[in-house]
């Protein structure tokens, strides 16, 4: 601080002819004082450096004079002047270039030392900003003309601070924002109204008194932007610290409209406008710890702008626009009824048959956001069984990977390329240095499909030995080894060359948790199946399973299972596949794969699903050994597979896992969950068994646990209810009573201790 106390008290003699006392008061950019003259009249003494022009300290004066003359002129500071009749004095002091002004004192609360805030304070102030800018409609300045960082149409620039924010969560909710603003503000920001604007009505700068606005102060954050801004401004720091959000924010939305109509487009910006604000200042706030600021009015807002950044991800963007549409007597975008009537019909008419429909009363989701999905009727899901978006909807890591690889190249392998190299690369880093070559495809099922013709080719063998109630996709071959499909309702008979082995399920099956050799003894039966091939003289060309049983009931294998497996099955020639489709890429928490929790090593691993995060990607990597067997002069060539945008989604999703340890997150939640859901067990019997590993978590209903009959009525009223509580999870098992979650690995704690609340909720009132 280059002045003293006393020099204030000199400057404020010299320049305005006042002798006062003074107090220091908080302030960002420039030094604030508090001065009184012995008859008890105070003032707010303001220098700022040259930091900014003499022009812009002028267009502050010029805009509050211009005010004078609104309705709402007694709201705003006048600027006495000098004893040069000015209303901004220039000093030098020690080198140096300062602006000093006096203005006068304005009563009230501040906003922010309030404990409670009426709905009639909230359309008040509303009121009082619609007053304003309408009032400032015929107002200009050139110096507002400005780059600033905390104008909210530059919001963009936040991404560079983004990687300041050191925790993972909220730096990717942040990071989320920051894209929807790009995707679905900017394109529309140039066509906006502008206006010159106060553009920080936050909660330390706006008086109260009652319910009724007395004042706003400070206007070093005016700028030339869109009128929307300021409006967004204002509802961000109402929204702070309140119970509902969203309702503080339509009631000042419908004062601002009484005063100065919004236009539908604005109102449809508003809800990304006050995200992304929010953004620009927890990113300027880590910017600021990282550079180890010590101005405490850096971080004033951080801890209750990230509470309400974390609560706005739960707001469906749907229900925010609508509800800022109904505060400015718009018409309603939600439609009131339940039917999709239209629509259905013509997915009747235009898609196959066979293609089922979640949910009874069915869902039409419009966006997703990381572990959330949003309906169109304003609803917001937490989704609990989406592993396909393994590091959540729409990450923008993926996103913004994707992306900019489209915009430079996508064609086929047949060219030279690194992005194919690379992703192989880090790829085959998380598995043993034995599996090292890659085939790239578009989806498990044809990945499952390659390995297998892989195995074929290598052994000379046709049979195949799965697992009973087994799935591995939707290819020809792929169907004919999955019993979940061909033992299913319009399934055909199962194909001499395909071997069903038992499902090692230690709840049902024959040998149970209390078995330390049960891994043993359901490898046996693989082992049986081998013998009677070898009977009629073959071997298996393979056997394939997931590394955790995904329809067979979210079983987790028991342990030494596929350790014995494999020898019977290389004893006899065969070939190991482990499906990581589902489960691979940290699911299970302790591992990256699921096989490392059995302490094999697989011939070939398939990959899909969570590999490109809902991207059509997968692979099939083998040994060196395998590969150059393969190699028999016809060429693999796949048009889509290992193309630069999937390779570049890939490497994205697999950083993203890594770098926001991800792996870390599904054993800590995993393991909250599980615990959780065994807890829920111990009071209600229906709970069967509770089992999984990390993420990977399945809870079968029963009811009765003696006879174990299957609840299959009551989990269907299960998953409905828990539907309509906000959670979107399904079932599995080959009786279907085994609620299956699998949600993307963002979810977190939080989320299981919802859902944990909810089912108990749900189960208590079967």
């Amino acid at each position: 601080m280059p002045f003293t106390l006393e020099q204030i008290i000199q400057l404020v003699q010299t320049h305005y002819q006042l002798t006062v006392t003074a107090k220091s008061l908080t302030g960002e950019y420039e030094y604030n004082y508090l001065v009184q003259t012995p008859q008890g009249e105070k003032f707010i003494f303001k220098i700022a450096s040259d930091e900014h022009s003499y022009d812009f300290f002028d267009a502050q004066v010029k805009i509050v004079q211009h005010l004078s003359q609104s309705p709402v002129a007694d709201k705003f500071y006048t600027f006495l002047p000098n004893t040069l009749g000015k209303e901004l004095t220039t000093i030098h002091w020690q080198g140096n270039t300062y602006y000093l002004r006096l203005l006068s004192f304005l009563t009230g609360d501040f906003w922010v030392h309030l404990n409670q805030r009426s709905d009639e304070l909230h359309i008040n102030f509303g009121e009082f900003l619609g007053t304003m800018d309408k009032s400032l409609q015929d107002f200009s300045h050139p110096a507002m003309h400005r780059y600033y960082l905390w104008d909210i149409s530059n919001a963009m620039d936040a991404n560079k601070k983004l990687h300041c924010i050191k925790n993972h969560e909220s730096r990717r909710i942040a990071g989320y924002f920051l894209l929807q603003f790009q995707l679905e503000v900017l394109p529309f920001l140039s066509g906006l109204r502008h206006a010159y604007v106060h553009h920080d009505a936050n909660d330390t700068n706006v008086l109260v008194s009652g319910n009724q606005v007395t004042g706003l102060i400070d206007f070093s954050d005016m700028v030339y932007t869109a009128l929307i801004n300021n409006l967004a401004v204002a509802c961000t720091y109402a929204m702070m610290n309140t119970e509902n959000p969203l309702h503080a924010a339509a009631l000042i939305v419908k004062g601002y409209h009484m005063a100065y109509p919004l236009t539908e487009k604005e109102v449809e910006l508003l809800y990304y406008l006050i995200a992304v604000r929010l953004c620009i200042s927890v990113t300027q706030s880590a910017y600021n710890a990282s550079i180890a600021t010590n101005n405490e009015h850096h971080f004033i807002s951080e801890k209750p702008a990230w509470e309400l950044l974390f609560a706005l991800i739960e707001i469906n963007p749907v229900k925010a626009h609508n509800t800022f549409r109904l505060a400015c007597g718009y018409a309603s975008i939600i439609q009131q009824n339940d039917s999709y009537n239209q629509l259905e019909l013509d997915r009747k008419h235009f898609i196959g048959p066979n293609l089922s429909i979640s949910y009874q009363q069915h869902l039409k989701i419009l966006k997703g956001a990381l572990q959330y999905l949003y309906d169109d009727k304003g609803h917001t899901f937490i989704d609990c069984v989406n592993n396909v978006s393994h590091v959540g909807h729409c990450h923008p890591t993926v996103v913004k990977a994707m992306y900019q690889q489209m915009t430079s190249l996508n064609t086929n392998t047949r060219y030279l390329h690194d992005n194919l190299v690379d992703f192989a690369k880090a790829l085959t880093a998380t598995l043993p240095p034995q599996l090292h070559v890659c085939y790239f495809t578009n989806s498990g099922s044809e990945a499952n499909d390659l390995a297998i013709r892989i195995s074929r080719h290598i052994t000379g063998q046709q049979d195949i030995i799965v697992l009973d109630h087994a799935y591995h996709g939707t290819s020809t071959a792929a169907i004919e080894m999955s019993p979940y499909k061909f033992d299913g309702k319009g399934g055909f008979a199962q194909k001499p060359y395909i071997h069903k082995a038992i499902n090692p399920d230690q709840y049902r099956g024959a040998y149970g948790y209390d078995d330390p050799d049960a891994g043993e003894k359901y490898a046996a039966d693989v082992e049986n199946s081998i013998a009677l091939m070898a009977r009629e003289g073959k071997s298996p060309a393979a056997f394939i399973c997931e590394t955790l049983l995904g329809v067979g009931g979210q079983i987790p294998l028991p342990p030494n299972y596929l350790s014995n497996v494999y020898k019977h099955v290389k004893a006899a020639g065969g070939i190991c596949i482990a499906d990581e489709v589902q489960v691979g890429f940290g699911r299970v928490g302790s591992k990256f794969w699921g096989f490392e929790l059995q302490d094999v090593i697989p011939d070939i691993v398939v990959l899909g699903k969570p590999i490109g995060n809902g991207h059509p990607l997968a692979a099939v990597v083998v040994t060196a050994k395998i590969a150059e067997a393969f190699n028999t002069g016809m060429e693999y060539f796949n048009t889509f597979g290992g193309n630069p945008v999937s390779m570049a989604t890939g490497k994205a999703v697999l950083e993203t896992i890594q770098q926001e340890e991800l792996q870390q997150n599904a054993l800590d939640t995993g393991n909250y969950l599980l615990e959780g859901l065994k807890n829920l067990m111990q009071k209600h019997t229906i709970i069967g068994d509770v089992r999984g590993n990390g993420l990977f978590v399945g809870a079968e209903l029963v009811r009765n646990r003696i006879t174990k009959e299957p609840a299959v009525a009551e989990i269907d009223k299960v998953v409905e209810q828990m539907k309509e509580q906000g959670f979107l999870i399904s079932t599995d098992g080959p009786l279907h009573n085994v609620l299956k979650i699998k949600p993307p690995l963002v979810f977190s704690i939080k989320n299981a201790a919802q859902l944990i609340a909810a089912l108990d909720r749900i189960l208590s009132q079967l």
